[in-house]
């Protein structure tokens, strides 16, 4: 027999995790064992864990089955969160529980992956308007502005979510903070040509003061560049420079996306402002909060917000 029974009783709890539901998190030990020893990247409370995947995995999926309805147009976003907000609405058209769903992706990544679930999907060409956006954040502050731009999709992501009725925001808990930058740099989306130049010019920007500009380099997913690699290159064929704030948070948000949105040669600011009807913040005890407007959901609650003047 050896150790079968136990391997049985490892695939039964995995199994049980599986079950569909806004954030249903197994308890069983035997998975928690499991999942510890699967994943580096783990939440502890007290003897339990649950890993970082299965938090985001639980703001994705409530995501998809508190707003996305049959008939609507669905704006897909891009990233390791919004990954399974992708499968979930894959899964959910499988079983007919959605139908008539037709989705527009933010990236070629995320175009790859629901056409491989069977997605039905259409660009904003096709579709000027969307009914709900679910996307993940690198940073959400008090007032939910948000950093996005650690895949590389920010100008794709923004096109599609400003003309979203609903932007579902889906994060875990480590995504929160009290003011953006220090905590995620600030993508920026450039021109290749004379990309030096652009570079120094939103590197003095008064408004981004403390920042250091670094051009990203291999893999414009992410934003861990290559030391004298070739600059990463985006699904629109552009560059991407990071902006790194060490110590302070931006001072004014509002004034630093006006004054990126208006630096020749740049083309689009991972800066979201005003969008978010929705954030929903999966914790390490399997529990998912929801902040912004609409039913159920609470005024932020991780810092001294004030009212968002809108979108940048």
């Amino acid at each position: 027999m050896g150790p079968r029974p136990v391997f049985k009783r490892i695939a039964a709890a995995r199994s049980w995790a599986r079950v569909p539901g806004p954030c249903v998190v197994a308890r069983s030990r035997v998975f928690q064992a499991w999942s510890a020893r699967r994943s580096g990247a783990l939440y502890m409370v007290g003897s339990q864990a649950m890993s970082i995947e299965d938090a985001k995995k639980a703001a994705g999926y409530k995501a998809v089955d508190d707003h996305v309805q049959s008939g609507m147009v669905v704006g897909l976003g891009t990233g390791s969160t919004a990954y399974f907000a992708v499968e979930r609405v894959g899964q959910k058209l499988t079983s007919g529980e959605l139908k008539d769903v037709i989705c527009i992706p933010t990236s070629e990544r995320t175009r790859e992956q629901a056409a491989s679930l069977g997605i039905p999907l259409c660009t904003l060409n096709e579709k000027s308007s969307v009914d709900v956006a679910i996307d993940g954040a690198d940073a959400v502050d008090p007032n939910m502005c948000l950093i996005k731009g650690g895949g590389g999709a920010l100008l794709r992501e923004k096109m599609v979510e400003a003309v979203s009725a609903k932007f579902i925001c889906i994060v875990d808990e480590t995504k929160l903070c009290t003011g953006l930058g220090p905590s995620f740099p600030l993508p920026v989306e450039i021109t290749p040509f004379c990309h030096e130049h652009t570079m120094r010019i939103v590197a003095t920007l008064t408004e981004l003061a403390g920042c250091k500009a670094v051009l990203r380099t291999g893999d414009c997913s992410n934003n861990k560049s290559q030391p004298g690699g070739q600059p990463a290159v985006t699904d629109n064929g552009n560059y991407i420079v990071d902006l790194h704030f060490e110590r302070n948070s931006i001072p004014d948000v509002t004034r630093a996306a006006h004054a990126l949105k208006h630096t020749v040669g740049v083309v689009e600011h991972g800066i979201f402002q005003g969008m978010v009807y929705q954030t929903i913040i999966a914790y390490k005890d399997g529990t998912c909060r929801v902040a912004g407007s609409g039913p159920g959901a609470e005024v932020p609650w991780w810092g001294g917000g004030k009212k968002d003047p809108g979108p940048a």
